[in-house]
């Protein structure tokens, strides 16, 4: 493999209950099925085992126990929710007990251009679950239950629900042949590429029709952020029009926060500033399309804490998470169980809600109470916290999304407008940062080519604020309220530490690329090397080639005439060097 270019091998997959092929071809089978996928599970109902995993595609795709056991009890509703019929929902897990999955250069290559909040995770799976339990007398229990599960670190909860629908209940009638052929149209996908408008084909070979796709596009961190939906771009023979969605992960944000419209501002102050949060919920798809709404509150900022759309008293973290021995950890977690209301009661703020219902026309409200009164196990829905909201609510918006309801306003409309005001919102306090930071970064005429780069200045947190004044949220954002408050809470946040970390590294990469560019430019190499010891010399073409391995791993940001140069650089430095030395540094 050249290391360079970041081009390896994968491991070549099995499939169902099949070895994996002894030849292996230099593109391996199922790479472009992982780029997607990690695995699809079958999970079924054992009367002596209960939930049990009866199938892992591709077979050879290693889980540990742990995971296999997570994956087991989150594949199922818990029975407090008694789910008949078929229902979707999500999970996340952490990968445990074992080796991370391989960081292959697609990732790097998608994570790149993908916004921050869509990258691939390096460290949980989300599980996609179709759940079928329908009366079946052929059964012994009585009833037919099973769950097929997409297994993925992409966190594309619109596309692989879409690609649920259509293949669970063809699988359900058909089984495992089926399976194998949905797989085999995904390992034939092209690789998600931000910015792109893809067709991804699906069930042609199944349904025995002409051959049908989801049309997508892959949003990119240069999008705009309210990116139109894609239109339909042309496929000599794809017939019939593939069904376009119009995103890959975005919810329908008003109707998940029907109950909640006037908590959604405090909500929106309480993922800002990572605090613990268990959110339960009579099923486990509202409990995740619940925590997930509440997670994409901070889009375009990354949500830096963990949750959990669906957890149970199984997972193996359920003593982490309820232990009275240390405050509670920062995560959202979505439940169903009324048993946690027990647990948790130690938990700062819970979120109650129930089936949706309306007070006439309009959707009925959760009401703001406080914790002592989550007492029993028959509590009413609510909003169980102290926290008193830093910005004042904004009636306008309010009134605008009830009003709309009343008139009957298209519910995607209602979505775009909740979604604009939270991300103008979330843009509003993090510009004043973004430009704070940028005010940190060493001026490019001080960057030259023989000298190590300046540093970027340090954050000093009472100079930021001293900044509000004149650079503040005002600017764009009509809200009232302790916005310097709330600032101070954001210091102390799991938030601040991720965004902070993320644009020192950007600007830290960024400063590295205007090194390595002034020094391309540089005229005078010849020079420079006149009063140079043979250690500066040698030690200039050992930088020279990290910066260059740095640079071609798409780490720095660096055009390709400057990498050019840099390499004559280093071929001009290693030609002035005693013919040992030269040996040394260009090994035959």
């Amino acid at each position: 493999m050249d290391p360079l270019s970041g081009a390896g091998p994968r491991r070549a997959r099995g499939r169902l209950g099949a070895a994996a092929p002894g030849a292996r071809a230099a593109a391996a089978p199922w790479a472009r099925f992982s780029a997607w996928l990690e695995c699809v599970c079958v999970v079924t109902f054992d009367l002596e085992l209960g939930q049990a995993l009866e199938l892992v595609y591709p077979s050879d795709f290693r889980l540990t126990d742990k995971e296999k056991s997570s994956i087991c009890y989150l594949s199922f509703p818990d029975s407090h929710s008694g789910c008949l019929g078929d229902t979707q929902f999500s999970f996340r897990i952490r990968q445990c007990g074992r080796q991370k999955s391989p960081w292959h250069a697609e990732d790097w290559h998608y994570n790149s251009g993908a916004p921050v909040s869509l990258q691939r995770e390096p460290a949980h799976y989300f599980g996609y679950v179709y759940f079928r339990q329908v009366k079946d007398s052929s059964v012994k229990r009585g009833y037919f239950q099973k769950s097929l599960v997409l297994v993925s670190r992409l966190p594309f909860v619109r596309l692989f629900q879409a690609l649920l629908s259509l293949i669970a209940p063809e699988y359900f009638d058909k089984l495992a042949p089926c399976l194998e052929a949905v797989c085999s149209e995904i390992d034939q996908w092209p690789a998600p590429v931000p910015g792109q408008t893809l067709n991804l084909p699906v069930m042609g070979v199944v349904l025995q029709l002409l051959p049908f796709a989801l049309q997508v596009h892959v949003p990119s961190r240069v999008d705009r952020p309210e990116h139109s939906p894609p239109k339909q771009c042309s496929h000599e023979n794809l017939l019939p029009a593939p069904v376009v969605l119009t995103s890959v992960h975005e919810l329908d944000l008003f109707r998940c926060f029907q109950p909640v419209l006037t908590h959604v501002q405090t909500l929106w102050e309480l993922m800002l500033l990572g605090e613990p949060l268990v959110v339960l919920a009579p099923s486990p798809a509202m409990s995740s399309e619940m925590v997930l709404a509440l997670i994409s509150c901070l889009q375009p900022l990354k949500f830096c804490c963990d949750y959990r759309p669906y957890f149970t008293i199984h997972d193996s973290e359920f003593k982490e998470f309820t232990t009275r021995t240390q405050a509670p950890p920062n995560v959202v977690l979505g439940v169903t169980n009324p048993f946690f209301i027990k647990t948790l009661q130690h938990w700062p703020h819970i979120l109650r809600v129930g089936e949706p219902k309306m007070s006439g026309d309009l959707p009925k409200q959760v009401k703001l109470k406080k914790p002592s009164r989550l007492k029993t196990l028959d509590t009413k829905p609510g909003l169980y916290t102290t926290y008193s909201a830093h910005l004042h609510r904004d009636k306008a918006l309010l009134k605008r999304l009830l009003k709309g309801l009343q008139k009957k306003r298209p519910w995607d409309t209602q979505t775009a407008l909740l979604r604009r005001h939270l991300l103008e919102l979330t843009q509003s306090f993090i510009i004043p940062l973004e430009h704070y930071m940028a005010s940190l970064m060493p001026l490019q005429k001080s960057i030259t080519p023989w000298k190590t780069p300046p540093q970027i200045r340090p954050f000093r947190q009472d100079d930021f604020l001293r900044s509000l004044e004149h650079a503040g949220p005002q600017l764009t954002c009509i809200l009232k309220g302790d916005w310097l408050g709330l600032y101070r809470r954001f210091f102390k946040s799991p938030h601040f530490d991720g965004w902070y970390r993320q644009r020192h590294k950007e600007m830290a990469q960024k400063l590295e690329a205007l090194h390595l560019e002034a020094i391309c430019e540089a005229q005078n190499i010849e020079t420079w090397m006149k009063d140079k010891s043979e250690v500066e010399v040698v030690d200039l073409v050992l930088k020279l080639r990290e910066k260059l391995v740095q640079a071609q791993g798409h780490q720095l940001p660096v055009k390709e005439a400057a990498l050019q140069r840099a390499q004559l650089h280093i071929e001009t430095v290693i030609g002035s060097l005693p013919k040992d030395l030269q040996a040394v540094l260009c090994p035959p």
